[in-house]
C-alpha cells in the first residue's frame, strides 16, 4: 500500500474515530482536532512532492486490479486539491478554537470537520465515478449537519435550501452513473476513458454528459444553478462558512474538470462551448448580486459565484494555457475566500454586526484587521501582484490566444466589479466612522484568544503575498496540471498499466 497515497484519507478518518472517543471532553477535542488537522497537512505536503517528482500515482485497495476494485489516484491537480483542503483544514480549525461556541464543541463540531475534510479527499483521489459519488455524499453529509448545528432560525432555513439543492444535485449524479454504467460496462474512470475512444458516436454519452454537468454544476454552483449558496454560506459560524466557501464548491469544480478532460472529449462544440457560455453569466451574476447585497458575507458568498466562472473558463477554452490558468484560479480563490470569511467573522466579532450599515471605524480601531481584510480583497480583484493578478492574467491570456474575445471582455469587467464591490465593504466596515465613536468598545475577546483568531488570518494573507511575489512556483506546478489533464493517456497508464 502506498501510505502516501492513502493517508490523507486514513488520517481525518482516525482523527474523526479518536474525537469520538474524547466525547465531551472539549480540551481533548480541540488538541486532538489541531493535531489531526497538522498530520493532514504535513500529509498531502508528502503527496504532492511524491507525484511532483516521481508521477501519477495510483493505487488499488485490497490490491484487487483495476479497473475491477476500488482505485486511488494522485495527479499533480488532485494532489494541489488534497494540499489544499490540508491548508485550510488546518487554518479554519485553528481559527474555530477562540471562534465557536463550546454548545457546538459539545455537539461534534470538530469530528464532523475532519468527516468533512475525509470526504473533500475521497472525492479528489478516487480514481472511480460511483466512488466519486459516495465521497461526495460523506462531505455533504457532514456539511448538512455543520450547516444546522445550533438549531438558529436562520441556519435552519438556509440548511433546508442547501439540502434541497444538493440532494437534487446528488439525484444528477446517481442517475448519470447508472446510464453510465448501462452504456459503458465500467466506472473506473481510467477504463472509461479508454472506452470513450470508440463510444464517440453514442447518442447517451452526451445524455450523460449533460446530466454530469447538471449535478456537478448544482455543487459548484454555476449559473442558473447557483441560488441556493448565497441564501445559505452566510448563516453558520464564520469558521464553518469558511470551509464552505473554501472547499465545498470546488469539489464541484474539480468534478467538472476531471470528467470533461478524461472522458467527454468528443464533442467539445456541444459540451466546452457549454461550459464557457455557463462561465461568462456565472461571473456576471454573482458579481452583480454581490454589488446590491449590504451583508459582508452575503457579498462574499455572492463572489464565490461569481469566481467560479474564471476557473471554469479556463475548462471551457480547453486549451493547456486555459487550463493552467483554472488550476492557478482554483489555487489562489480557495486561500483568499478563506480568509476573507475568517476575516468578516473577527469583524462580526468585534464590530457586532455583520449588516455593514451598522458597522464602522475598524480601520480605526482594529488596524491590523484592516490589513488583513485588504490583502485578500484586493487579490480577489486581480490587483498586481498579488495572486489574484497572475491568475487572471493566464485566463486573459488564454482567452485571447483562444480567440475568445466575449468571455475576455466579461472577465475583465467583471474584476472591475470585484474591486468596486470590496471598496464598498472597506468604505462601510472599515472606513466610514463608528456609530459610537465616543466610547469604542474594547476588545471582547481575550489576547489568547485574539491570537488564535489572527494566526490562521495572518498566515493565509502571507500565502497570498508569497504567491504573487514568486508565481513562479505555482505556475509552474499549475502547467504541469494542466499538462497532465490534457493528456488523458497519461492517467489511464498509471491506473491501467502500459498494456492499455
Amino acid at each position: 500500500m502506498k501510505i502516501e497515497l492513502f493517508s490523507p484519507i486514513l488520517i481525518p478518518f482516525l482523527t474523526a474515530i479518536f474525537l469520538l472517543f474524547a466525547w465531551g471532553r472539549i480540551r481533548l477535542q480541540r488538541v486532538v482536532s489541531v493535531t489531526g488537522a497538522a498530520a493532514l497537512l504535513v500529509s498531502s505536503l508528502v503527496l504532492l512532492l511524491t507525484v511532483h517528482g516521481d508521477g501519477i500515482q495510483a493505487g488499488q485497495v485490497g490490491n484487487w486490479p483495476a479497473p475491477f476494485g476500488i482505485t486511488v489516484v494522485a495527479d499533480i491537480f488532485s494532489a494541489m486539491m488534497v494540499n489544499l483542503t490540508g491548508v485550510i483544514g488546518l487554518s479554519v480549525v485553528f481559527y474555530s478554537l477562540s471562534n465557536i461556541d463550546r454548545e457546538r464543541e459539545h455537539y461534534g463540531y470538530h469530528p464532523l470537520m475532519h468527516v468533512l475534510m475525509m470526504g473533500v479527499n475521497g472525492a479528489f483521489l478516487t480514481g472511480d465515478i460511483f466512488n466519486m459519488y459516495v465521497w461526495f455524499e460523506v462531505m455533504l453529509i457532514a456539511s448538512f449537519v455543520l450547516m444546522e448545528l445550533g438549531n438558529e432560525k436562520a441556519q435552519l432555513e438556509g440548511a433546508i435550501k442547501y439540502v434541497t439543492l444538493n440532494l437534487m444535485s446528488s439525484a444528477f449524479f446517481l442517475t448519470a452513473v447508472g446510464i453510465l454504467y448501462g452504456v459503458v460496462g465500467t466506472l473506473n474512470l481510467a477504463d472509461l476513458a479508454v472506452r470513450f475512444r470508440s463510444e464517440v458516436d453514442c447518442p447517451m454519452v452526451r445524455t450523460v454528459a449533460v446530466l454530469f454537468f447538471l449535478a456537478f454544476g448544482i455543487k459548484a454552483a454555476v449559473f442558473p444553478l447557483f441560488f441556493w449558496l448565497p441564501a445559505s454560506y452566510h448563516t453558520p459560524p464564520a469558521p464553518v462558512s469558511a470551509i464552505f466557501a473554501g472547499l465545498l464548491t470546488k469539489v464541484g469544480v474539480y468534478a467538472l474538470i476531471r470528467v470533461f478532460t478524461l472522458l467527454f472529449i468528443q464533442d467539445p462544440v456541444l459540451t466546452h462551448v457549454l461550459i464557457l457560455a455557463a462561465a461568462g453569466f456565472t461571473m456576471a451574476t454573482g458579481v452583480l448580486g454581490a454589488v446590491s447585497q449590504n451583508e459582508f458575507r452575503r457579498i462574499l458568498s455572492f463572489h464565490i459565484v461569481s469566481q467560479i466562472g474564471y476557473m471554469i473558463m479556463g475548462l471551457g477554452l480547453a486549451t493547456p494555457l486555459g487550463m493552467a490558468g483554472s488550476v492557478f484560479y482554483i489555487f489562489h480563490h480557495v486561500i483568499v475566500k478563506t480568509n476573507l470569511f475568517l476575516v468578516s467573522g473577527a469583524a462580526s466579532k468585534l464590530g457586532k454586526s455583520y449588516d455593514l450599515k451598522k458597522l464602522g471605524g475598524l480601520y480605526g480601531r482594529y488596524p491590523w484587521l484592516a490589513a488583513l481584510f485588504l490583502i485578500p480583497a484586493l487579490s480577489l480583484a486581480g490587483v498586481p501582484p498579488l495572486s489574484g493578478f497572475w491568475a487572471k492574467l493566464l485566463l486573459i491570456k488564454a482567452g485571447l490566444e483562444a480567440g475568445r474575445y466575449t468571455i475576455v471582455g466579461v472577465a475583465l469587467v467583471v474584476g472591475l466589479m470585484t474591486l468596486y464591490s470590496m471598496t464598498k465593504i472597506w468604505n462601510e466596515a472599515f472606513w466610514k466612522p463608528g456609530k459610537d465613536v465616543a466610547s469604542p468598545p474594547g476588545p471582547s475577546i481575550s489576547r489568547a484568544a485574539l491570537a488564535l483568531t489572527v494566526l490562521p488570518m495572518a498566515g493565509l494573507a502571507l500565502t497570498t503575498l508569497a504567491i504573487g511575489i514568486d508565481a513562479e512556483i505555482l505556475l509552474n506546478l499549475a502547467a504541469g496540471a494542466a499538462d497532465q489533464l490534457m493528456d488523458s493517456s497519461l492517467y489511464v497508464q498509471a491506473v491501467l498499466g502500459g498494456g492499455q
